[in-house]
């Protein structure tokens, strides 16, 4: 049966790929996912391939895989060591290359006693700033000696591109000592004028909080922190900024205020006021951003709110008053600053993205109505 029938027609045109499902290897699964461009491959129990593009789910035309042939597709690209692990934490993170087309994040759990897995394309090349078309403020980010830089959104937002499209920047521009930890590492890093170790967790180190807390006895002058997931790393990231490194990191928040609040809410609140003053005294920028599917053309393209760590923002964070912040960033464009109603009014009005989508994703369908309207 045409594993490809049904999928859109826009892609190059090739040759349908016919398999009994006990011979499919996860290499022609994973060629299609890079034929069509599709950003993930997901594989579960009584489905076929399932492959999301441009944001929307599209089912091959394999015929359903049982349990067997899910398991068996999946672990022919595990090494024993890893099998080990999953079997005993029943959850696995991992990268698998493609011979020279492509990387990709694998995710291996368990589904109702089955084994499934989530798969993630990383391009091998790494956009710029600029290919991205990310805020020119990126730029001046990137040059900055210290100080902590996070990217939020939710998963799937493109959060790890903008970071390595960033390092990349500061990787081509400046002789620098770069530390990344991920779980696992996605973009692929060579040393150009700076140096760059890359750990992977579960790999390379059990933690992001002994790696980062190892990472300041290594001379590094930039780290990245894959993810903040818990008080001791948070606390650690602000330490390391504050002691001369730019520190980059993600969060799981929607905007500038939530993720203040976010990493503030962790600590216990004796400690609270402490570290309103230190967040204040190092953040630099937080990015929150989206990605969104483009107006009449395939590939999807990125809102992005932007907050830089002027002295009216850092005044509200010390005072706890986060929840003013959104309306320093609306009156602030001339300190790059912009809101992520204005990011779509911007992206609406230069035809990129359709106003239903706009007004599906504001943060303030009011707000959004009104700025394409021209009264904001």
């Amino acid at each position: 049966m045409p594993a490809t029938e049904g999928l859109p027609d826009r892609r190059k045109p090739q040759k349908p790929k016919v398999a009994p499902i006990d011979n499919v290897h996860m290499d022609e699964l994973l060629e299609l996912v890079v034929e069509y461009e599709a950003s993930d491959l997901h594989l579960c129990n009584l489905l076929p391939p399932v492959m999301r593009i441009d944001g929307e789910l599209k089912q091959t035309r394999y015929e359903k895989f049982d349990p067997t042939v899910v398991q068996r597709i999946i672990y022919d690209i595990l090494t024993d060591e890893q099998i080990q692990r999953f079997e005993t934490e029943l959850e696995l993170d991992c990268s698998y290359a493609l011979r020279n087309l492509a990387r990709f994040r694998v995710n291996v759990f368990r589904d109702r006693g089955t084994v499934a897995a989530a798969l993630r394309l990383i391009p091998r090349k790494i956009p710029t700033i600029r290919d991205l078309g990310l805020p020119a403020v990126f730029e001046r980010i990137a040059q900055r000696p210290r100080g902590l830089f996070l990217v939020t959104g939710p998963t799937g937002s493109g959060k790890s591109t903008t970071l390595a499209s960033i390092i990349n920047h500061i990787n081509l521009e400046r002789a620098e000592h770069i530390i990344t930890i991920e779980d696992p590492i996605e973009y692929l890093h060579d040393h150009k004028k700076s140096i760059i170790n890359q750990r992977e967790l579960g790999e390379d180190t059990h933690a992001f909080n002994n790696a980062l807390r190892s990472a300041l006895r290594e001379d590094p002058d930039v780290l990245l922190v894959g993810e903040m997931r818990d008080l001791a790393t948070i606390k650690l990231a602000i330490t390391c900024a504050e002691t001369g490194h730019l520190v980059m990191a993600t969060l799981h928040t929607n905007n500038a205020a939530e993720s203040v609040d976010r990493m503030i809410d962790v600590f216990p609140a004796e400690e609270q006021e402490q570290i309103r003053v230190q967040l204040s005294n190092n953040l630099v920028a937080i990015a929150s951003q989206q990605l969104l599917p483009r107006a009449g053309q395939p590939g999807r393209i990125a809102a992005i709110e932007v907050m830089v760590a002027t002295s009216a923002i850092r005044n509200l964070i010390r005072e706890n008053k986060a929840h003013q912040i959104t309306s320093i960033i609306q009156t602030s464009a001339a300190e790059g600053m912009q809101t992520m109603d204005q990011a779509l009014r911007d992206l609406y009005q230069q035809s990129l993205i359709t106003y239903e989508v706009g007004m599906q994703r504001s943060q303030n369908p009011k707000e959004f109505e009104k700025l394409c309207a021209g009264e904001g």
